[in-house]
């Protein structure tokens, strides 16, 4: 499995590859892989005949300099993960900061048409701007034909969308269901930060989605998200940032319900000074 940590070696190695009309796939990590992001994986090798994994801890999205300190560097142990899954159909793009940003480590200012300012845009500051630089980049550097996000991040696959509609990029988007633990905890990187109280009580964030999808289809969205709120206050151990229903499309909060629009549930929940985020689809 090659692994490259310059742009220019990732571009030539694929040059190389369009040239015999091999279709390329893309699909962006942190790092810290997990049997989701394998999923992702799986499903690119799948449909393309090679598979770019980007390996890249951002430092343009996090709004927490200590988080971004914190956050789990693991290159070794994900090239071996990646190897299980194929030793020649996948190749490993894993930069410096330095290669990607050329020394100007900012983001540049993204207009999402509004999908920036909802949810995580109103906790995390300058969270989207950094998250559509990264992928702009991404893009410009592996020019996949297709690309594979997971629905975790559901707000931000809709933003990538949008990027990719408003700067007219030709790249197709796959989103792909939310890989969870045995227990129903979505799997995130972050989990491996979790001390074991924390780890042993953070299902109760699924719990709460699936048992909240079943009152949203007898009553209103604001009754659910004031029996969600109640749940959490009552918790000794998890404190909920936010709950919000919302319009798939538009991502904007419900305030009356329709047959006609597709609703999803939004949550960010504290476990100790570990952020995790989860969604559901309500209907």
């Amino acid at each position: 499995m090659e692994v490259y940590s310059e742009k220019q070696q990732i571009i030539k190695a694929i040059e190389l590859l369009k040239a015999k009309s091999q279709i390329v796939g893309l699909v962006p990590t942190m790092g810290a892989l997990h049997a989701g992001h394998l999923a992702l994986v799986e499903r690119a090798l799948k449909k393309n005949d090679r598979v770019a994994v980007s390996i890249f801890v951002n430092p343009t999205q996090f709004d927490n300099s200590d988080d971004l300190k914190k956050y789990p560097r693991t290159l070794e142990k994900d090239v071996a993960l990646l190897q299980t899954l194929s030793k020649d159909k996948i190749l490993v793009y894993a930069p410096t900061v330095d290669d990607v940003y050329e020394g100007k480590t900012v983001s540049e200012s993204f207009d999402f048409d509004g999908l920036e300012f909802e949810m995580e845009g109103k906790f995390r500051h300058g969270h989207f701007d950094g998250v559509g630089t990264i992928v702009k980049r991404l893009f410009e550097i592996v020019k996949p034909h297709n690309a594979y996000f997971g629905e975790k991040d559901f707000q931000q696959l809709q933003i990538i969308k949008k990027l990719i509609e408003k700067h007219h990029i030709p790249v197709k988007i796959e989103g792909c269901p939310i890989h969870r633990e045995a227990t129903g905890l979505a799997m995130s990187s972050r989990n491996t930060r979790l001390k074991p109280e924390y780890l042993e009580a953070a299902p109760f964030i699924y719990k709460t989605l699936t048992t909240a999808k079943k009152i949203f289809g007898t009553k209103s969205a604001s009754k659910v998200t004031e029996w969600v709120e109640n749940q959490f206050s009552n918790h000794d151990l998890l404190e909920l940032e936010y709950f919000i229903i919302a319009d798939a499309k538009t991502l904007k909060p419900v305030k009356r319900k329709s047959n006609k629009k597709v609703y999803r549930a939004f949550i960010a929940v504290y476990a100790d000074d570990i952020r995790l985020i989860d969604n559901i689809a309500l209907n």
